[in-house]
């Protein structure tokens, strides 16, 4: 891609996602994801109807009279976005590319991220792990993110998300929100992400393409399995070959619902040719009433 192509491209991502958080999102972004806990932010006297277990008992023996200790949200936090480029994304019939939806989706959770004061860091992942950048703040930090996105040529093709958290199990230690954009056509993710979540706050973007799900009829065609390489050839008008196809197609799904539910993992599910806006939202306000 040239450069000014380039730029131009990362502009466009920039201006309708920073929007859209600023908006939409932001809000409900903040109120989904609290901070890490409360931290000690300075003693007062104690007044009437003050609780007595925060008694600050060392100050109250200095100064003779009662004093409370006053604690405040600890807000900052750190947003990790597992982003799957595996060559699966590149697939799209109708609106957009999955990769495409990807871009505009880990953008649109960054900025909405750094507009509350969070951090957002990186891992680009296909089979391995194809990029890592770590957590900082600023519109600078999600430009380059957008631009990584734009640009990225991953060495794999294939899909393995328990490389990644593998990967950020040694990078970065402390309690993070974890959101992982993928199509999760995967097989052997299922027992890191159990794993995964025991320590994360965890949120699975679960992305799809409705010619994905359903075969338009047009006769024997060739399905090319993007990660593979490997061709099948398939009646596309018959009954038994959509059904068998949206069989296995939907066993994905079944597979990553159950991993979720059993292991508290928010799950979002979202289609190339719909609003990712509208979900997203939904999502934040029903994680922040729980």
């Amino acid at each position: 891609m040239e450069t000014s192509e380039l730029i131009k491209k990362v502009r466009r991502i920039e201006i309708k996602t920073r929007q859209l958080s600023r908006n939409v999102l932001s809000g409900e972004y903040h109120s989904s994801f609290q901070g890490r806990g409360m931290a000690f932010s300075e003693v007062r006297n104690y007044q009437v109807g003050d609780d007595i277990r925060s008694i600050d008992w060392n100050v109250t023996a200095r100064k003779n009279e009662p004093f409370i200790k006053v604690f405040e949200e600890e807000r900052e936090r750190t947003l990790m976005l597992f982003v799957d480029v595996s060559a699966s994304g590149q697939f799209g019939s109708i609106k957009q590319r999955k990769s495409e939806l990807a871009t505009e989706l880990a953008a649109t959770l960054a900025f909405s991220a750094i507009q509350n004061n969070d951090k957002v860091g990186v891992i680009f992942y296909t089979d391995q792990v194809e990029r890592y950048i770590a957590p900082r703040k600023g519109r600078q930090h999600i430009l380059t993110i957008i631009r990584e996105l734009l640009e990225i040529e991953p060495k794999g093709t294939g899909t393995d998300l328990s490389k990644a958290i593998e990967y950020m199990n040694g990078v970065h230690k402390r309690r993070a929100i974890a959101m992982v954009i993928s199509d999760f056509m995967d097989s052997s993710y299922h027992r890191a992400l159990k794993v995964f979540a025991r320590k994360h706050e965890v949120t699975a973007l679960h992305i799809s393409d409705e010619a994905e799900l359903n075969l338009p009829s047009l006769g024997v065609i060739p399905i090319v399995d993007a990660e593979s390489g490997r061709t099948a050839w398939i009646n596309s008008s018959s009954k038994s070959e959509k059904r068998k196809h949206r069989e296995k197609m939907d066993a994905y799904s079944a597979q990553l619902e159950t991993t979720c539910k059993s292991s508290g993992i928010g799950l979002v599910n979202l289609s190339t040719n719909e609003d990712f806006a509208k979900a997203l939202l939904h999502y934040f306000k029903s994680h922040g009433r729980r």
